[in-house]
């Protein structure tokens, strides 16, 4: 059974940093397309970065270029989201998910597996 757990939400001054980890159980990074997604209050989920080990391809919103990184510890199978230069509107719950696919990688509906979601707070 797969399941993804995010944690590292929290609340932090426009400027600072945030780590997100997505913890995943039941499958294998190099299988799967893993991405983030956020939501805001009232607004659709909305897409943040994709990566494909297998394929070597990372994609980004061109909100988050240049300031959100993925990572990823294999021991750990867990894969990190580093959020720098944090501004008021990245305030949302970010989530991660699996999909098989990667040609929909920005396509939330294209995703199997989703985690529960962490909290994200940005102050200005």
């Amino acid at each position: 059974q797969v399941q993804l757990v995010e944690s590292g939400g929290g609340l932090v001054q426009a400027g600072g940093s945030l780590r997100l980890s997505c913890a995943a159980s039941g499958l294998s990074f190099s299988s799967y397309t893993m991405a983030w997604f956020r939501q805001a209050p009232g607004k659709e989920r909305e897409f943040v970065l994709g990566i494909s080990w297998s394929f070597d391809a990372t994609t980004y919103a061109d909100s988050v270029k240049g300031r959100f990184t993925l990572s990823r510890d294999n021991a750990k199978n867990t894969m990190y989201l580093q959020m720098n230069s944090l501004k008021p509107e990245d305030t949302a719950v970010y989530y991660c998910a699996a999909s098989k696919r990667w040609d929909r990688v920005t396509d939330y509906l294209a995703y199997d597996y989703w985690g529960q979601g962490t909290q994200v707070t940005v102050s200005s």
